[in-house]
């Protein structure tokens, strides 16, 4: 599992979080609700950065959803085990402990929980939204066809060409990805070989890529909202993934 200094840097936002934290199946999830009548058989998931539940910004966004009008679950994918918060104020953080505890092994299955749960409570249809790490298993869901609607923002560990090449062949989910200029772990290079594998209208079910000139790996989850720029970039990439979502979930 790869790393960069841009994975454990951001803003930590300022707001109260109108959902709650309820247990989904055994796991720990924070929920989104509506205010309005929305439809009772679909829901988005958001799938975190390394920071999780613990991350204001990440409870937020599900707040931001379900005011569009979007059920929004956010499921502890760490298992308590988030990256602690205060690494983003430079404290040391050790990798190398902590990332062979958070593979496909330990992640996966808590995701199929809280997928199991919400489709026991009448769920048929998911669209996933993954910052960062969550990308990573937005891809794994897409693969299966346990989403019917992907949105990924500047992902990580997705290997080019491969795992491209596995959604193109293998998922029916239009994807959408919110790219940007800094970001080593879906540079440029990788950028260009998601266009080549789905653009042109190449992949049929739909494909998207935005690009944020300037921006950097985590703008879209950890950006500063007291900056216009990254203000800008941030509301930029989520109402991409609204857009996204109202027109295929």
């Amino acid at each position: 599992m790869s790393f960069c200094k841009d994975c454990v840097s951001g803003t930590v936002q300022l707001g109260e979080p109108q959902g709650k934290i309820e247990e989904i199946n055994g796991v720990t999830t924070y929920i989104a609700t509506p205010t309005v009548d929305y439809p009772k058989d679909k829901a988005v998931i958001v799938l975190t950065d390394v920071f999780g539940l613990p991350l204001t910004n990440n409870k937020l966004l599900a707040d931001s959803f379900a005011a569009n009008g979007f059920y929004t679950v956010v499921p502890d994918i760490f298992n308590g085990d988030s990256v602690p918060l205060s690494v983003l104020e430079g404290a040391e953080f050790k990798r190398e402990e902590w990332a062979p505890n958070h593979g496909p092994a330990q992640t996966r299955p808590t995701i199929d929980k809280v997928i199991s749960g919400l489709k026991d409570k009448g769920v048929k249809e998911f669209g996933a939204t993954g910052y960062c790490f969550g990308a990573r298993y937005v891809f794994d869901l897409a693969f299966e066809n346990i989403i019917k609607v992907s949105v990924v923002s500047h992902p990580s560990m997705l290997e080019a060409p491969k795992d491209l090449q596995e959604y193109f062949d293998k998922s029916t989910a239009p994807l959408l990805i919110n790219s940007c200029t800094h970001d080593d772990p879906f540079p440029f290079e990788k950028q260009e070989i998601a266009d080549k594998i789905f653009g042109d209208g190449k992949f049929k079910p739909g494909y998207k890529r935005e690009h944020f000139e300037g921006a950097k790996h985590g703008f879209a989850a950890r950006g500063d909202r007291n900056d216009p720029k990254q203000k800008a970039d941030m509301d930029g990439a989520f109402k991409n993934a609204v857009d996204w979502f109202l027109n295929y979930l």
